[in-house]
């Protein structure tokens, strides 16, 4: 008897455990009492504004420790070249593989709708900043217009611009000189505080998820679902096929199991799925992969970049949602405007950081640009898209996941002995996180990068 109230006793101290429980409470609420349900939704919103508030300087820590302690310019740049072709090339298999599943399914066919007769002014605001998105303003907004902005803002890509420029500054300092060291320790003492802030605001992470899962199906309704549930189905198929497919193998190819790693990381699954937000873990999961074998500048570097320039998840759902919006709208598309809308999807995909509603405002500057699938044609994807985004964003989470072992892999920077410890269950560093917010990891000849 005692050793079941153990085993319970253990089960509900386990933080995913916790947030299914939340989860399925959510849809409960959101079914039952939608006013409820929607009125839930500051609990979620706060749970994201909490982490969100600690993004830009774990990140800058991170990076300029990292960079810091490398030393070697060259390796830097190593590792930023091989992260973005890894991006592009898996991105873009991700694009290719949604617009051959719409087009199997043909999810929007026979619905007929005529986009004469569709509300556009719920999709107004998103079209506007679309048309205001342009190449020269994406690269001009990396920059930012004083340190202090960077972090107010906490615009990524600007972060991490100001992350590799103090972080090569320090590297250029000589190793003889007091003020090196000194930068490196203020700045990881300081880090190790913020995961001690990031340990105390996962505690919330139940709550969190139950507030957004209620709102969700509070306001849009299980009836949605329905209604479009042909679309839905295909992406989180195609979603599901491409985790355990294409990632799966490229983790194989690296010697890493997809199911041991996705056991690894099932609460920041969890925990992405309610809240639709890649950003409420992206500690933890830094925290994690150091844990599992990958060197701090590599984890530092690829996993933050990977949040902008590999949305697999996103990307499925780009082609699926534009080919979507012609079928239901009875627009013929010869292949090769299919082709244009990957072409436009290549670069309109990597241009939406930092900006609210990025999937819904890139989306609209797509089909904007194409001048064929009408635009209003959006409208039918708003009372889904929350359920879609469950879906994208846990595709996006994995996906930067397995990018950051294997660049990590690529570059030596990798203790495998170590993951298969970790994986394998050998390694207790769930106890590890728990009591210390963040560990060092013991690292190997190799991986001392």
């Amino acid at each position: 008897m005692e050793t079941t109230k153990g085993k319970l006793a253990a089960l509900f101290g386990h933080l995913y455990f916790q947030v299914v429980v939340c989860v399925l409470l959510g849809i409960l609420v959101g079914v039952v009492k939608p006013d409820w349900g929607e009125a839930l939704k500051p609990l979620g919103d706060a749970f994201i504004k909490l982490i969100k508030m600690l993004l830009a300087p774990i990140i800058f820590g991170t990076v300029v420790v990292g960079i810091a302690k490398m030393g070697n310019m060259k390796e830097v740049g190593r590792v930023g070249v091989k992260a973005l072709i890894y991006f592009e090339i898996v991105s873009t298999l991700a694009l290719v593989i949604g617009l051959i599943v719409v087009n199997i399914v043909e999810p929007g066919v026979g619905m007929n709708v005529d986009p004469a007769n569709l509300d556009t002014k719920s999709i107004a605001a998103y079209t506007s900043a679309a048309k205001q998105q342009t190449a020269l303003g994406f690269f001009m907004d990396i920059i930012p217009t004083s340190i202090g902005d960077t972090f107010v803002k906490g615009n990524m890509l600007q972060v991490i611009l100001l992350s590799l420029l103090f972080g090569v500054a320090t590297a250029m300092l000589p190793d003889s000189s007091s003020h090196k060291q000194t930068v490196i320790d203020v700045i990881d003492s300081m880090m190790q505080s913020l995961f001690g802030i990031v340990k105390m605001v996962m505690k919330l992470a139940p709550l969190g998820a139950l507030g957004a899962m209620a709102f969700t199906v509070g306001k849009y309704g299980l009836g949605s679902l329905l209604s479009l549930g042909k679309l839905i189905a295909s992406v989180y198929v195609t979603s599901f096929l491409f985790v355990f497919v294409l990632l799966g193998g490229i983790a194989w190819m690296n010697k890493v199991s997809i199911w041991k790693f996705l056991k690894f990381i099932k609460e920041e699954i969890f925990i992405t799925f309610a809240t639709c937000s890649t950003e409420a873990v992206l500690p933890r999961m830094m925290v994690k992969l150091e844990q599992l074998g990958c060197s701090k500048p590599v984890v530092g570097l690829v996993l933050p970049t990977g949040y902008t320039f590999n949305a697999d998840g996103t990307a499925i759902y780009m082609t699926m949602a534009a080919i979507f919006v012609a079928q239901a709208t009875n627009v013929e598309l010869t292949v090769w405007d299919q082709l244009i809308v990957l072409g436009v999807l290549l670069f309109t995909s990597k241009g939406s950081a930092g900006v609210a509603g990025a999937g819904f405002i890139t989306l609209a500057a797509t089909l904007a640009s194409m001048d064929k699938i009408p635009v209003a044609g959006m409208v039918l994807l708003l009372g889904v898209d929350r359920f879609i985004n469950e879906a994208r964003a846990v595709t996006n989470l994995i996906g930067n996941g397995i990018a950051t072992i294997v660049v990590a892999k690529w570059e030596g920077a990798y203790d495998e002995k170590r993951a298969n410890a970790v994986l394998n269950g050998n390694v207790l560093v769930e106890a590890e996180l728990d009591s210390i917010g963040r560990v060092a990891i013991p690292q190997t000849s190799e991986s001392s990068a």
